[in-house]
């Protein structure tokens, strides 16, 4: 490699900023962040960089830069606009065995300011050795989604138990194995969810375990409706650590690809009359899995809280005294509404917004249709399609228009989407000779009037490209 990386303490140390311009302000931003005590020298500022020193505690000197400025210096960054001043203050640097970082300049640099990910106490530093400051950007903006803004407190969770685990731990190989299961288990996880005191518990929980793996931890996941691009982060990482994977009908295989890949499947897939496991065996096959010590993903389809029966699985695991935690996804209706071009609320149109299933336990549609068939709101019908005539009927029967804008969303947000726009008195002849598939969302309201200017703007995946392709009205 051709630098060495280090990182330097610099709390309270003097460090000169010569330039008063956007890289200058970049600079000092890192070095204020640091700690360090910044002399700025300048003849003039951006009214960006003034207003920052008028808000921090910056010595500044409004004057081009003299010799004797780099004076008890400890270190010193040059960002002027003129090469042979900046190069003056490298020479200037260097026989004073100051560390100089010039702007643009490599070949006068003695260190290299990289782009930084900063989760205090854990830092990370990304440098291309000044050939591409773009693309160090680039991949530490990669980065940051890969690393938890939570890793600094969990970091600080650490330094609080070092001396406990070595003094509960003789072995070398023993403490390993301990930090390896708690950073990579429920401690690192409630920390990152915000669980201060709950991690704490747990930490001390796993002390008492010893080398011994303790009770597994149960992660109900969102998959989203199907494009892989609208997981979470934080739904990205459980994927990745978890030893079994429980999934569901309306999971899209290109998000179970991305599950770690030695991490055992089961499927229990839902269709209607047709279960490949009750929902009670699959209560109870998540807390068999989470006492034997795995980590289980439950991956489900939308939301598993939005007629996900997450909350009937959570029953269970709490009831059975499992650690679980849930991690909420882009719901079906979001979605598939957003890649249709149809927004669900619209202060002409909607003012509200209702989520309703369009069959319930017993597999009848006995809903509150006199609420249903309000004024100035948008229902979304999952589910739903079976039962569409139905619906349909049922809404006219309230008082709904047979005008009432009608939208099927049929696969939404993958290559397979399709959209059927019509009315309530004319949607089922528009599918008469070419059906939608399950699973299709069904929308009613005046907002799927705006699906003809706004599909304009929006965009679908393309199966070839991997990329985008406008929609169309009608498509």
């Amino acid at each position: 490699m051709e630098h060495l990386p280090i990182f330097l303490d610099i709390k309270s140390k003097p460090c000169l900023v010569v330039g008063g311009g956007p890289i200058a302000l970049r600079k000092l931003d890192n070095l204020r962040r640091a700690g360090a005590q910044v002399i700025v020298v300048a003849p003039t500022l951006s009214e960006e960089f003034r207003a920052r020193i008028e808000q921090a505690e910056i010595r500044f000197h409004a004057r081009t830069f003299t010799d004797s400025d780099i004076d008890g210096m400890r270190l010193v960054i040059a960002a002027t606009d003129d090469r042979d001043v900046n190069r003056r203050i490298a020479e200037l640097a260097n026989a004073r065995n100051i560390p100089v970082n010039v702007a643009d300049q490599p070949e006068d640099c003695t260190f290299i300011m990289p782009s930084v990910i900063d989760r205090s106490p854990v830092v990370v530093a990304v440098s291309t050795g000044s050939a591409s400051p773009v693309l160090a950007r680039m991949i530490r903006a990669r980065l940051e989604s890969l690393v938890p803004a939570g890793y600094g407190r969990l970091a600080e969770l650490c330094a609080d138990y070092r001396d406990k685990v070595k003094a509960r731990f003789e072995q070398q190989r023993d403490r390993r194995r301990f930090w390896d299961r708690v950073l990579q288990g429920g401690v690192a996880e409630r920390i990152f969810s915000g669980h201060l005191e709950e991690a704490k518990v747990a930490m001390e929980r796993e002390l008492e375990s010893g080398t011994r793996p303790s009770t597994g931890e149960v992660y109900l996941v969102g998959a989203g409706p199907g494009d892989p691009d609208l997981l979470t982060f934080r739904a990205l990482r459980l994927m990745q650590q978890a030893d079994v994977v429980v999934y569901d009908r309306l999971v899209a295989k290109p998000i179970i690809d991305m599950v770690r890949r030695d991490a055992e499947h089961i499927y229990v897939g839902k269709q209607r009359n047709q279960h490949t496991m009750r929902q009670e065996e699959i209560n109870r096959l998540l807390a068999r899995l989470a006492k034997e010590g795995h980590r289980v993903l439950r991956l489900k389809g939308g939301d598993p809280f939005i007629f996900g029966r997450g909350g009937e699985e959570i029953d269970t695991l709490a009831a059975e005294g499992v650690p679980f935690q849930v991690v909420p996804g882009i719901t079906a209706a979001n979605g598939c509404a957003c890649y249709g071009g149809i927004p669900l609320t619209h202060r002409d149109y909607a003012q509200s917004v209702t989520f309703v299933t369009g069959h319930l336990k017993d597999h009848s549609i006995d809903l509150n249709w006199p609420q249903l068939a309000q004024p100035n709101q948008t229902v979304v019908f999952y589910m739903g399609l079976v039962g569409l005539p139905q619906i349909i009927d049922k809404l006219i029967e309230h008082g709904v228009a047979p005008e009432m804008p009608v939208a099927l969303v049929q696969q939404g947000t993958t290559h397979m989407q399709k959209v059927y726009v019509g009315t309530l008195a004319t949607i089922l002849a528009e599918v008469e000779h070419d059906p939608p598939q399950p699973p299709t969302l069904v929308i009613v309201g005046e907002v799927v009037r705006l699906r003809e200017k706004l599909a304009w703007f929006n965009t679908e995946p393309d199966p070839e490209q991997g990329a985008t392709t406008p929609i169309l009205p009608g498509d």
